[in-house]
């Protein structure tokens, strides 16, 4: 009991979230924990090496062919010349025939040895059958089918480079034959279409730079166009390729986070109390801004909705302990968010910020920051165990299968309560279930009242004219009405007194 009563947190220091290269930028999961500039280094040298080997392969599979065509050719020269006869002249017509069947062992060897050199090509090995039967039908040009949201990016890139004026139809020109020869690469594997990509970027990056002679702001404003054109462009065929296991991890993370949603703010010791509503609204924020990821098309502004909802959860926490916030509280923060949000297809747009964001973005500035710790939280989701919530093996177990909730074990006093009653302790969707049916059960009680009240008003209303009435007829018999007679005297009579009269009215002239 005392073991469980250590709460410790979720902790990742700072120096785990830069390059394992030690090269100063932000690292990343999907990347072995490299940056994106020595990830790319990597990958080229393991894939110069691969390619290397391959070649080695294909000429030692050429040489065991020529010569295991060499030592059948000279058996089937020597079996030949013993069986002919040298003094018969047709003999010689026998040649015509061997030198077609020399010739169609030479071509078979030709195209065997052509055949293991493209099955061991870059390029042949990632083709899957579907892309195959959709290669041999054309498909319709990319600007033909555009959707309105692709129009008018269009449009507001060509409006933007028009204050280039020669630099910026250089620039467009580039951009629409990189998107025209992207789209003939059906048969590239998602890491060689991210390779393409980033290629492009850095040689548009670098001419840019001799262009505007080192102003970088100026560099990144246009490489932010460029971006943003070419993947909204390019989004459809490049976004969870087929080609990928993209669509698997997704469904895998989203069946993991149903399967925890048991777990509760507590075990995660997130500094937050969703109970004041500044923190609460600051969470359906942040849950709302992570799920706003998936409808983005331009990396850049998934990365945007990614960093507003990081500040969401910075405010909440600020807010909760009135004072600011740590990166040990972030964290555990944005966990329990994402278990919370559930966000679709978490897995294929963290790998598409991966591939086609521009390099910049993602090894420095807060953009970088936040989408690393996101990929932090996706990777402690997907490891989280017992331990992780200083739970035993058999409780986690038990939760995992729905044999048992944390809410019947909050009154055995295995977690710490912030607040008072047994509600803290739940889960906050239980605990607002709860508080709904309380305010359920309260208003249904105050509606009986209510008419209960009616039904008296409406009684009350049906008697009370009877009821007057009785009190009328009662006052009647007690005061009964007497008419005195009353006689009238005229004005001028002589018994009236004059001197209570008032005047007489006088004639008035007055001056036309």
């Amino acid at each position: 009991m005392s073991q469980r009563t250590e709460r410790r947190g979720i902790h990742v220091d700072q120096s785990d979230l830069l390059c394992k290269k030690g090269c100063g930028y932000y690292g990343n999961a999907a990347w072995q924990g490299l940056c994106s500039k020595c990830w790319r280094e990597e990958y080229q040298r393991v894939r110069q090496k691969q390619i290397q080997d391959d070649w080695a392969l294909a000429e030692k599979l050429q040489r065991e062919e020529e010569a295991a065509f060499a030592s059948s050719h000279g058996q089937q020269t020597q079996s030949h010349s013993q069986a002919s006869t040298p003094p018969q002249q047709p003999g010689h017509a026998s040649l015509g025939p061997f030198s077609k069947f020399e010739e169609k062992k030479t071509n078979e060897k030709t195209r065997k040895v052509t055949t293991v050199k493209k099955f061991f090509s870059p390029s042949s090995r990632t083709a899957s059958k579907k892309e195959t039967q959709e290669g041999k039908t054309p498909s319709p040009s990319i600007s033909r089918h555009a959707s309105f949201e692709t129009d008018q990016v269009s449009k507001d890139f060509v409006d933007f480079l028009k204050n280039l004026q020669k630099t910026g139809r250089e620039i467009h020109k580039q951009s629409r034959a990189f998107i025209v020869n992207m789209s003939s690469k059906k048969d590239l594997s998602a890491d060689e279409l991210s390779e393409c990509v980033q290629d492009f970027y850095q040689g548009m990056a670098d001419r840019l730079m001799s262009h505007y002679k080192g102003s970088s702001e100026s560099v990144e404003q246009v490489m932010d166009q460029v971006e943003k054109y070419i993947m909204t462009r390019l989004y459809k065929s490049v976004f969870c390729p087929e080609t990928t296991d993209d669509e698997k991890k997704d469904l895998a993370t989203q069946n993991r986070i149903r399967a925890l949603h048991w777990v509760t703010i507590q075990m995660l010791c997130v500094s937050m109390d969703e109970e004041i509503p500044e923190v609460s609204e600051n969470v359906v924020k942040a849950i709302t801004d992570v799920i706003e990821m998936d409808s983005k098309r331009v990396p850049r502004d998934k990365l945007a909705c990614i960093t507003r909802c990081s500040k969401h959860i910075f405010s909440a926490i600020r807010i909760t302990k009135n004072e600011p916030a740590s990166a040990d509280d972030f964290l555990p923060a944005l966990i329990y968010i994402v278990l919370k949000a559930n966000p679709p297809r978490i897995q294929s747009n963290i790998q598409y910020i991966t591939r086609f964001c521009n390099p910049s973005r993602l090894m420095t500035g807060e953009d970088g920051y936040y989408f690393t710790n996101l990929c932090c939280a996706v990777t402690f989701i997907e490891k989280l165990d017992a331990q992780s919530l200083n739970l035993s093996p058999e409780e986690f177990e038990r939760y995992m299968s729905g044999q048992a909730s944390p809410r019947y074990s909050s009154s055995e006093g295995d977690w710490p309560s912030s607040g008072s009653g047994p509600a803290a302790t739940t889960n906050p969707v239980l605990a607002q279930l709860n508080n709904n049916l309380e305010l359920l059960s309260e208003l249904s009680g105050r509606q009986e009242t209510l008419m209960e009240a009616a039904q008296s008003l409406q009684a009350d209303l049906l008697s009370w004219p009877e009821t007057v009435q009785r009190e009328v007829q009662d006052i009647l018999e007690k005061y009964p009405l007497e008419i005195m007679p009353c006689t009238v005297s005229a004005i001028d009579a002589n018994n009236m007194d004059n001197e209570n009269l008032p005047p007489p009215l006088t004639p008035q002239v007055f001056a036309g």
